[in-house]
């Protein structure tokens, strides 16, 4: 009977500890960036990888010149994180003019285009899918999510970005 039990458990065990060393090699990444979002900048700066929305409160990050300047001088990843950051904003089908209107805002504001997307929530559907990679974007989504630590600017994530730096 410990045998039925014990094989399992170390089974379990394994896979969290291989999980937490995956964490613990991956880039770090946090969500929701935005100047219109409070974000701690320990967070930022931890980060390798900063997911950004473009327009949020229907307010442009292209706009907000000096926003954006701070930004690249993190010397960071970029990637886009929806357009409007609306919840699953993706998961409803879009089109191209909708998502061209966000990579038109993120170049204007870092001078290049996004090469990887993230949707709101985690949730895009298979039309929408095809678009991002149509646009040649790399999509990433609960794996990505799992493997890697991923902050919160707002610090609103499933786990805060305290139990997310311990594993």
């Amino acid at each position: 009977m410990k045998k039925k039990i014990l094989i399992p458990l170390l089974i379990i065990l394994l896979f969290v500890f291989t999980l937490f060393l995956i964490r613990l090699t991956s880039p770090r990444e946090i969500d929701d960036v935005s100047p219109e979002i409070l974000c701690e900048q320990k967070y930022l700066e931890k980060s390798d990888i900063l997911w950004i929305i473009p327009k949020f409160n229907n307010k442009s990050i292209s706009e907000n010149k000096t926003w954006c300047q701070k930004i690249l001088s993190l010397n960071k990843t970029l990637g886009l994180h929806g357009v409007y950051h609306e919840f699953e904003e993706f998961n409803t089908n879009r089109n191209q003019k909708y998502l061209q209107e966000g990579i038109n805002i993120f170049e204007e504001c870092f001078g290049f285009k996004p090469e990887m997307f993230k949707p709101p929530q985690l949730k895009i559907s298979n039309e929408n899918k095809k678009l991002i990679k149509g646009n040649n974007m790399k999509l990433k989504l609960n794996f990505n999510q799992l493997t890697h630590k991923v902050y919160h600017c707002d610090d609103s994530g499933t786990f805060p970005n305290w139990v997310v730096d311990l594993f």
